[in-house]
């Protein structure tokens, strides 16, 4: 089959985007022809795929988006595909892939003076167009708990949704070698200039405030105020604007704590190098960060937020905290944190889930569904 995947924005480290790129590989392997739409690249090409770079006008986000959608449409025309698979909302898709929460549950949320402006009348209907039950789009769902939430504001029929396996890369599993596990977290700590007992907190995400940069700052102001005598170090990975993170950090007294890496390709040897994975996120659809932690044997502590945060309170590998969110109840859970054993016995708890349960063929998954739903007449 010719396809065509859809997404605004390509870069290699945002968790939509591996997923798209994964997916996109698989097909590819089994024989089909794959065309990638996007407002913008970065980073290599991926092998097999034809990307057309469509760039649209426009200053704000709706206005630029619907111009790319009329070009896409254009494009499409011009050169029909078999279907169409977007990681982004919008109208004609044939398959969605949902790595975004349900846009409608979260302006419910808000003040009623949102829903007066055009970013959510805009969003609104991209959401409509997908899930609304007359539209034509299926969708693979990262989480039964995204279908839920779905269904209530659109009443989607079940027949239009698929719930996908976690899709965790192998590569992001802790070596069953114990001398080459604690040879690569010694190496990558000492790159990073760890000292051996500092207590080392990881942050991994593009989009700081969403996944809790803010709240993870005051828990690791907390902890130094608390147990002054722990040396420790939160280490931020992601692709994002930094400079209020660094206000914020200051202001708390831990700026010389807190460390931006940006964008990497060692996410492995930095599970292994850290001692706890934060991820107080506001939203998130799924967070394969947290199982990428799991399999890593990395301590979790998460919100409930998360789709995948069930995954890590049956893992018994670490927090998932309650509803609403309590900053006091993370910086307990970072002061609990502490305490090695409690670490270790995360550790072997997480790796024990981690060998019992299918947390990695997403991609195979959402191909083989991919197939059926577009072989269908």
């Amino acid at each position: 089959m010719q396809l065509a995947l859809v997404i605004y924005k390509y870069f290699p480290y945002g968790g939509l985007q591996r997923d798209m790129a994964r997916i996109g590989g698989e097909l590819t392997s089994r024989g089909h022809s794959v065309r990638i739409y996007c407002m913008s690249w970065q980073g290599e090409s991926l092998p097999g795929a034809d990307i057309r770079v469509l760039k649209p006008s426009g200053f704000r986000s709706g206005a630029r988006n619907t111009h790319f959608q009329q070009r896409l449409k254009q494009a499409l025309a011009a050169e029909p595909v078999d279907g169409v698979i977007g990681f982004n909302k919008m109208s004609g898709l044939d398959v969605y892939f949902a790595g975004d929460p349900c846009f409608q549950a979260q302006a419910d949320a808000r003040r009623s003076l949102y829903k007066r402006g055009g970013r959510y009348k805009h969003f609104a209907a991209a959401e409509q167009a997908v899930f609304a039950p007359g539209s034509a789009t299926r969708t693979l769902l990262l989480t039964s708990r995204q279908g839920e939430e779905f269904q209530q504001h659109y009443n989607t029929p079940d027949s239009a949704l698929y719930v996908l396996p976690p899709g965790v890369d192998r590569s992001r599993c802790a070596p069953e070698d114990g001398l080459a596990l604690v040879e690569r977290r010694k190496r990558k700590r000492a790159e990073l200039g760890l000292a051996e007992h500092e207590l080392t907190l990881l942050l991994v995400g593009s989009g700081y405030r969403t996944k809790g940069l803010d709240r993870a700052i005051t828990a690791l102001a907390e902890l130094a105020r608390e147990q002054p005598g722990v040396q420790a170090r939160l280490l931020v990975v992601g692709q994002d604007k930094q400079r209020q993170f660094q206000r914020a950090a200051q202001r708390e007294g831990v700026g010389k704590q807190v460390q931006f890496l940006g964008g990497r390709d060692d996410i492995p040897d930095l599970l292994l190098a850290a001692d706890i994975l934060l991820h107080p996120a506001r939203a998130e659809a799924a967070g394969v960060v947290l199982l990428e932690a799991v399999v890593a044997g990395l301590p979790v502590v998460t919100t409930a937020v998360c789709g995948y945060a069930p995954h890590v309170r049956a893992a018994r590998a670490g927090f998932v905290l309650d509803e609403p969110f309590s900053q006091a109840d993370l910086n307990r859970a970072v002061m609990r944190c502490i305490d090695g054993v409690f670490r270790a016995d995360c550790r072997e708890s997480a790796l024990l889930y981690a060998r019992q349960n299918d947390l990695y063929s997403l991609p195979q998954a959402a191909a083989t569904q991919i197939e059926q739903w577009l072989s269908q007449p």
